[in-house]
């Protein structure tokens, strides 16, 4: 009797958490209403199932309880109701089914006049590819990625001369134009997910894969890595917005193309050396660095860490923060570098520079610290080397007092909250893996190591 009960009141508590839950699907913001119909159906179809099965097990407990005075009939086979059972069963099923596989058909079947887009997915950022006036996508191959051509861009393929490259986590999108979205990982797998539109897709190294939909509403939407792809797997994320069309047209044309990221000119480290001057009255001749003026090394440091870091400055990603004193010292001297070019000369001048032997001014237990280490070296390399790959910078060679005062900064929120500094987001909640002061001494004695 108390099993009956129990089952019926499992019954009546599980229908009135799905009708009283505020936990249900964000509002539909794409053209893909079909899939929350599919949804809904096999949610009704398989509630059903639940309700009755265990109505039917509390009914069956109760009406064929023990009582002394009966005894059980032995019937071990009875066809009649196996056929109907197999029958219900099949029924029930393919009702599950077949709307999904309609939906399917529709959702690999994207218009003939869709836009384009290509979403390329790594660990751990998103970043998009957009044709350009010939509307056709270049030749691309990750042989050919590296600090000057992060899309692998095939450099002989004009049709890829034109194709505008985004290297953010956001994507606009226009409204009320179907788009096809097309797939590429550069390392490892992962899934283009976008709730709000009802579409998810996993991106599989060495093949492009694609889904489509089409935004019917402007505003902010999640895009979200929904396959488990490494450590940082749950920072892996960016926005779709979507914009009227004039605003999208407008944004797309301030995008650099692939032609212009090739005519940039190299640095020139002679020409670096006269704009290191003002530089070197913080960092050191010799980009050492100054405990006394808080200026932290800058020899050894790779190029395409530098180059992000004074741009970050001259855009307000960094040194914009109320708190962030030195950061806020930085950004008028970072501004004194008129364009990308100067900002290229200095960082080839900096490259020149010799690596310095750094003095440990921490103490920490150096085995625990390896241990916290564990985590950051999926990252920064086994050596503290850096990872271009992953964007991840060289962290051995630095003073120990200036990592401690950055990664006080991530886990308080000072440098890695705006909204454009994608890379610092994902240290933010890194750092405050270190649960304590302490465990930030250890963890920057063991690097001292390096």
């Amino acid at each position: 009797m108390k099993l009956a009960i129990a089952l019926v009141l499992l019954v009546i508590a599980t229908l009135l958490f799905h009708w009283l839950s505020p936990w249900w699907f964000t509002p539909l913001a794409s053209n893909w209403g079909a899939v929350d119909t599919t949804v809904d159906i096999t949610l009704y179809i398989t509630g059903f199932v639940f309700v009755a099965v265990n109505l039917f097990m509390a009914y069956a407990i109760f009406r064929y309880r023990h009582d002394p005075s009966r005894r059980a009939h032995y019937e071990p086979e009875n066809k009649k109701l196996e056929i109907w059972l197999t029958g219900i069963t099949a029924v029930g099923v393919v009702a599950m089914l077949a709307p999904g596989l309609i939906v399917w058909a529709d959702f690999i079947d994207p218009p003939e006049d869709a836009d384009i887009v290509e979403v390329v997915g790594e660990q751990w950022q998103w970043s998009y590819r957009f044709p350009g006036e010939d509307g056709v996508l270049g030749k691309v191959d990750s042989r050919h990625v590296g600090p000057d051509n992060p899309f692998g861009m095939a450099p002989d393929d004009a049709a890829g001369r034109d194709d505008v490259l985004v290297r953010n986590k956001d994507l606009h999108l226009p409204i009320d134009r179907p788009v096809k979205v097309l797939l590429r990982s550069k390392d490892v797998l992962h899934d283009f997910a976008v709730p709000q539109f009802r579409v998810k897709m996993d991106l599989i190294p060495g093949t492009v894969t694609y889904l489509w939909f089409t935004p019917t509403r402007t505003g902010n939407f999640d895009i979200l890595c929904m396959e488990l792809c490494g450590i940082a797997h749950y920072a892996m994320r960016g926005q779709v917005i979507v914009n009227t069309g004039d605003d999208f047209n407008a944004w797309l044309a301030e995008q650099p193309t692939w032609e212009m990221m090739q005519g940039r000119i190299a640095g020139d480290p002679s020409i670096g050396e006269g704009q290191y001057a003002v530089c070197s009255a913080c960092h050191g001749a010799m980009g050492e660095g100054n405990v006394a003026l808080n200026a932290p090394a800058l020899a050894g440091l790779q190029g395409w860490y530098l180059e992000r870091q004074l741009q970050y400055y001259k855009d307000g990603v960094r040194g914009s923060h109320k708190d962030d004193i030195y950061g806020q010292q930085m950004a008028p001297m970072a501004a004194m570098l008129a364009d990308d070019d100067a900002v290229r000369h200095m960082v080839a001048y900096i490259e020149s520079l010799p690596a310095v032997d750094m003095q440990s001014s921490l103490l920490g237990n150096v085995a625990k610290g390896a241990d916290h280490y564990v985590t950051c070296g999926a990252c920064h390399g086994g050596e503290a080397q850096g990872n271009y790959a992953l964007q991840a910078p060289k962290l051995s060679g630095q003073h120990d007092w200036y990592l401690k005062r950055q990664l006080a900064n991530f886990r308080s929120g000072i440098r890695g909250a705006h909204k454009k500094d994608n890379y610092g987001n994902q240290m933010v909640l890194m750092s405050r893996a270190l649960h304590n002061e302490q465990s930030v001494n250890d963890l920057l004695a063991y690097l001292n190591t390096m």
